[in-house]
């Protein structure tokens, strides 16, 4: 065989020239990784307890939480964290292998179990169960480098326009942002208004949400109607309040025979503002909002990675003047370097 090669010289560099070739095709389609999963399975419960403090976040939330969840099928140990601006993380790590669909699962219906222990302002804004690893993958900052553009304003862009975007992104566990200011009617009382008029801030409270609603006003007409009745008409009535003046006029307590009213504005004020202000994120010395961007366990984080970046520059291009973005911590850079290193190994020792 080896003289059939030698006394055809022509012949054997083609062969030789197509298996190069052939290998050269190959070596870009070969998968990066075809290795048994090696890491735990990991299901975040998450849940909001707004105005309480780390201490009152553990006892009412973490606590009833994690005595139902522990025990749960395939859980090998989880890991809570309690902070005082209201929030309670709850990390549950699965053993290697399990099913993280039906891990998701049993999760939800443990969580479900415990709602009734949870607070009612707990229950109100959801305790939400995500598949994700713990840490960020990258981290994309939205900027004003102009400064133009409040902390409150890049916050409510970066939450309508951009937020929805990524965690749409195939491989996205969940998208979280930092130094949130999100916009909301904030209500300042004034204890002493308060007192002299014998109004307490559940009377506020309560009348906010009586009065702040959407309702069904029903129709004129409808069927059965009087012989005679030509039209059916929609009743449509004022919904949800939307601006400071409005919630201004919320009457908090009346006196049907003196027919005195007090209003919200007689007890305080109102304005536009912020959901909180517990945290604050800075680029530099300048105010940012930081999206931290979590892997889908699974998933590939180069690819991740790219599609993130490459969504990034399409809605760049439709960024209101004064707004920006930057994407300096970025956790795959190692692992492209280290592919980097090991191709030019594998060239070297072709040559």
């Amino acid at each position: 065989m080896v003289g059939f090669f030698i006394q055809r010289p022509i012949f054997a560099s083609a062969i030789a020239a197509i298996l190069v070739l052939a290998g050269a095709i190959c070596f870009f389609l070969l998968p990066v990784s075809q290795f048994p999963e090696i890491t735990p399975p990991q299901v975040v419960v998450s849940a909001a307890y707004p105005g309480a403090s780390a201490q009152v976040v553990a006892d009412t939330v973490t606590t009833p939480l994690e005595e139902q969840i522990n025990g749960v099928e395939g859980m090998t140990y989880m890991s809570s964290a309690s902070s005082n601006d209201g929030s309670s993380t709850i990390t549950v790590t699965f053993k290697v292998g399990y099913p993280l669909n039906i891990a998701a699962v049993d999760v939800q219906n443990r969580v479900s179990q415990a709602a009734s222990s949870l607070p009612a302002i707990v229950n109100q804004g959801g305790v939400t169960i995500k598949k994700q690893n713990p840490n960020f993958v990258l981290i994309v900052n939205l900027i004003s480098p102009d400064k133009s553009v409040d902390a409150v304003t890049l916050s409510n862009y970066a939450y309508l326009q951009i937020l929805d975007q990524l965690k749409r992104l195939p491989g996205v566990g969940d998208v979280q942002m930092f130094g949130e200011r999100r916009y909301s009617m904030r209500v300042w009382l004034d204890p002493d208004k308060l007192a002299n008029l014998g109004v307490t801030a559940v009377d506020v409270q309560n009348a906010i949400a009586e009065q702040n609603v959407q309702v069904a006003a029903g129709k004129i007409g409808q069927s059965p109607a009087p012989p005679g009745t030509a039209f059916e008409l929609q009743v449509n009535a004022q919904g949800r309040l939307s601006d400071p003046q409005e919630f201004s006029n919320i009457i908090v307590r009346s006196d049907p025979a003196s027919g005195a009213v007090v209003r919200l504005r007689d007890v305080g004020r109102v304005e536009l503002g912020a959901l909180q202000y517990s945290s604050s994120a800075y680029f530099g010395k300048d105010p940012t909002v930081v999206m931290g961007v979590f892997q889908m366990p699974g998933s590939n984080a180069l690819d991740l990675q790219k599609q993130v970046k490459t969504r990034m520059e399409e809605l760049s291009k439709r960024f209101p003047p004064g707004i920006a973005y930057a994407m300096h911590y970025d956790t795959t850079r190692f692992v492209s370097a280290a592919m980097h290193d090991v191709v030019i190994t594998l060239v070297e020792a072709l040559l």
